[in-house]
């Protein structure tokens, strides 16, 4: 793994105990705070009982530490490589990250390496710098629970204002876009980021729109034969599900994932693209749908 949270939580806990004790803070309860933030639920029972012991000798019995320097964990060239890569994906221009720092390192791998499918070609203009200024007005409000004014273009191609209190957004994979999910506005509480021509921050008091409605979840249960490595593909494909599997044999599991309602039509054209390695055990309604995409695919000639 190239960045692991699960192998860096231990230095990451134990770096931030000998940067307390260099600067003089020595007291058991912040420090077991450290550990709990930093490492897993049963750390405590390990991190502190071997630096006191001196089992893991860079803790002295009277709670100093003989190391002089402040803890640091620079990345490897590796790691900088992989950020580099990262770097020239479009969308991550939108967040206003600075990269100069890895300008003369060679990225791990560039677009022209990889090829992706089943997504749709009129995905957001991650170049236009209207669109850019529109993504990070968007951030900084929902950042500081900030109402925005905007200028937008509706369902029926006419411009149009509107005022709302962004929450947070959502990005669709299959569409290639960026969606704002708000606490409520007369057009609905999903906006296509595209559909913003311009937008501005409302300062002062946020004006008060309610909670954000709770959206409709719904359950899907698969049955993946791991042929032709489905498993994997399957398991990294839904990543961003919350989902539970369940393994039946040696080559068949169980996949049961939770979405949300609006997103269904996508996870139907999702679950097609694996084929007869996935299989839909539930809901029926579910099923229906699949069965209707196909019959619209046999009518267009499609198979």
């Amino acid at each position: 793994m190239i960045f692991s949270e699960v192998y860096s939580a231990y230095f990451n806990a134990v770096a931030e105990i000998i940067t307390c004790l260099i600067n003089g803070k020595t007291d058991d309860k912040m420090l077991l705070g450290v550990v709990e933030r930093h490492a897993f639920s049963d750390s405590v029972l390990t991190v502190l009982p071997s630096l006191k012991s001196q089992k893991w000798q860079l803790v002295r019995p009277d709670m100093t530490t003989p190391i002089k320097h402040t803890p640091t964990m620079p990345l490897t060239e590796l790691q900088k490589r992989w950020l580099k890569a990262i770097s020239l994906d479009p969308r991550v221009r939108l967040f206003d990250i600075d990269f100069s720092h890895l300008a003369d390192v060679k990225p791990l791998f560039t677009p022209d390496d990889y090829v992706v499918y089943d997504v749709y070609a009129d995905g957001d203009s991650y170049y236009d710098e209207q669109y850019i200024k529109n993504f990070r007005t968007v951030l900084y409000a929902i950042k500081h629970n900030k109402t925005l004014k905007l200028d937008v273009v509706n369902r029926f191609g006419k411009p149009a204002k509107l005022i709302m209190l962004p929450k947070h957004l959502e990005y669709s994979e299959k569409d290639d876009k960026f969606r704002v999910i708000s606490a409520g506005h007369r057009f609905g509480n999903t906006l296509n980021m595209a559909r913003i021509l311009k937008c501005r921050v409302c300062f002062g008091d946020a004006e008060y729109f309610g909670e954000e409605p709770e959206r409709e979840k719904k359950t899907l249960t698969l049955r993946i034969t791991d042929d032709r490595n489905a498993l994997e593909r399957t398991m990294l494909h839904f990543a961003h599900f919350e989902k539970q599997a369940e393994r039946i044999d040696d080559t068949h599991y169980l996949l049961t994932l939770t979405y949300y309602a609006n997103d269904e039509t996508e996870l139907v054209i999702r679950v097609l693209s694996f084929g007869p390695q996935v299989q839909v055990i539930a809901p029926d309604s579910f099923k229906n749908l699949i069965a209707e995409r196909l019959i619209k695919q046999k009518s267009c000639g499609l198979i």
